[in-house]
C-alpha cells in the first residue's frame, strides 16, 4: 500500500510502498478515504524540537481520518465490514484509575495514532475496535475525517454550560471556529471572537459570532459595550495558546467566569493570578475528547442541525489528492486557510 512515511529523523515525508498493516484479534482494518492535516502533522513534517523529542521514526503520521471497514478481528463486535467510520486517535491503557473510572480521556498512559504508532496517512490503517466510531447516519466523509478536531471543539465548548451565556473565544483557527459554531448551536447569547487574521475573523462571523475583534488593533472591552454587555463574559474558550490572549480573557471575564483552555502555549508564562483568585475564575484544561460522550454529542448535533452541519463543512476550504500531499501541507502551513483534506482514493 501507499503510505506517507517519516523514514528517519529530519524534515520531510516520503510517499512509499509498504506492507499493509496486520489485524489483531481486537483490531479493525480501515481503508482510508480522507485525512485531515493537523498542526501536529506539520510539526512532524518540519521535525522541530517538539517532534525530535516526541516522535520515533520510522512512522506513518496522520490521526484525523475517515474510512471504510474492510476487516474486523474476531474479538470485535458491533462493527461490520463496509461501515463508514472515524477513529479516536488516543489509545488508552484501560487499567489506570482514570480509565477504570470512565475517564479514559485522562489516561496516564495514552498513546497517539500517528504519533506513537502508525497512523492514517496511508491507504489502510489498523486501530483497536474500541477506538472506532461508526457513523450510523449519512455523513460526508470529509466531515467524518475531522471528527478528531471537531471533538476538541465540542469538548471545549460543552465543558461548561453556555446556554444564555456570553462567550469569548480567543483564537480562530479551525478548532476555535468550530467551537463558535457549537456554542451558537447550543444556545449562547453573545459570542465574541478574537484573532489577528482578518480572514479568520470573517470566518468567525460566518460561524455565528456576534463580534470579531482584531486584537492587533482593537480591544475586547470596547466590544462588550457595543453589544450592550454590562458584567463581562461568563464563559471563555482559550484556543490560541497566546499569553496575551489569556490575560485579555481574564481581564474581561465576569466574576465567577469559567474558562476552557485548549490552546497550548509554546513556553510557560505569568498571568494575573490575583484576579483569578479575587474574581473567583475557573480555568479548566481541555485535552482530546471525552470517550465517547463527545463523539455521541458530535454525531447527534450534526444529525439534527442542517445549519451546524453546513458551518462545520465550510471549515474545510482545501482538498488535495493524497498524491499531492506536499501541496496540501503547504496550504495548511500557510495559515490562511481552514481545514485541509487529503483524498486517499486519489493516488
Amino acid at each position: 500500500m501507499k503510505a506517507l512515511r517519516k523514514t528517519a529523523p529530519g524534515a520531510g515525508f516520503e510517499l512509499l510502498d509498504i506492507p499493509e498493516p496486520v489485524v489483531g484479534p481486537a483490531d479493525v482494518k480501515i481503508r482510508v478515504l480522507r485525512t485531515g492535516i493537523c498542526g501536529t502533522d506539520l510539526h512532524i513534517l518540519k521535525w522541530d524540537d517538539w517532534a525530535a523529542e516526541n516522535i520515533v521514526a520510522p512512522l506513518t503520521a496522520g490521526h484525523e481520518f475517515a474510512g471504510e471497514v474492510v476487516e474486523v478481528g474476531p474479538l470485535v463486535h458491533d462493527i461490520a465490514v463496509g461501515d463508514l467510520v472515524s477513529g479516536e486517535g488516543h489509545i488508552v491503557c484501560g487499567m489506570c484509575r482514570n480509565c477504570r473510572a470512565g475517564r479514559a480521556h485522562m489516561c496516564i498512559r495514552t498513546k497517539g495514532v500517528g504519533l506513537h504508532r502508525d497512523g492514517a496517512f496511508a491507504e489502510y490503517v489498523v486501530i483497536p475496535g474500541k477506538n472506532v466510531w461508526v457513523h450510523r447516519t449519512d455523513i460526508d466523509p470529509n466531515i467524518a475525517a475531522i471528527f478528531d478536531p471537531l471533538g476538541n471543539a465540542v469538548h471545549t465548548a460543552l465543558k461548561f454550560s453556555v446556554v444564555g451565556e456570553d462567550v469569548l473565544v480567543t483564537g480562530c483557527g479551525p478548532i476555535g471556529l468550530m467551537s463558535i459554531a457549537v456554542a451558537r448551536h447550543v444556545g449562547a447569547r453573545f459570542i465574541t471572537a478574537t484573532d489577528i487574521s482578518p480572514a479568520r475573523l470573517e470566518m468567525a462571523l460566518a460561524m455565528g459570532a456576534d463580534a470579531a475583534v482584531n486584537v492587533a488593533t482593537d480591544r475586547v472591552k470596547a466590544t462588550q459595550q457595543t453589544l450592550g454587555m454590562r458584567e463581562g463574559f461568563d464563559v471563555g474558550f482559550e484556543m490560541s495558546g497566546s499569553p496575551a490572549a489569556l490575560q485579555e480573557m481574564i481581564d474581561n471575564m465576569n466574576h465567577g467566569g469559567r474558562i476552557s483552555m485548549l490552546g497550548l502555549p509554546s513556553s510557560p508564562f505569568p498571568i494575573d493570578w490575583g484576579k483569578v483568585v479575587t474574581h473567583m475564575l475557573t480555568l479548566q484544561g481541555i485535552y482530546g475528547r471525552e470517550m465517547f460522550e463527545t463523539w455521541n454529542s458530535m454525531s447527534a448535533m450534526l444529525q439534527t442541525s442542517d445549519v451546524l452541519r453546513e458551518r462545520i463543512a465550510s471549515i474545510i476550504t482545501e482538498q488535495f489528492p493524497a498524491s499531492q500531499w506536499q501541496a496540501g501541507f503547504d496550504a495548511a502551513a500557510s495559515g490562511g486557510v481552514g481545514k485541509v483534506i487529503l483524498d486517499w482514493t486519489e493516488l
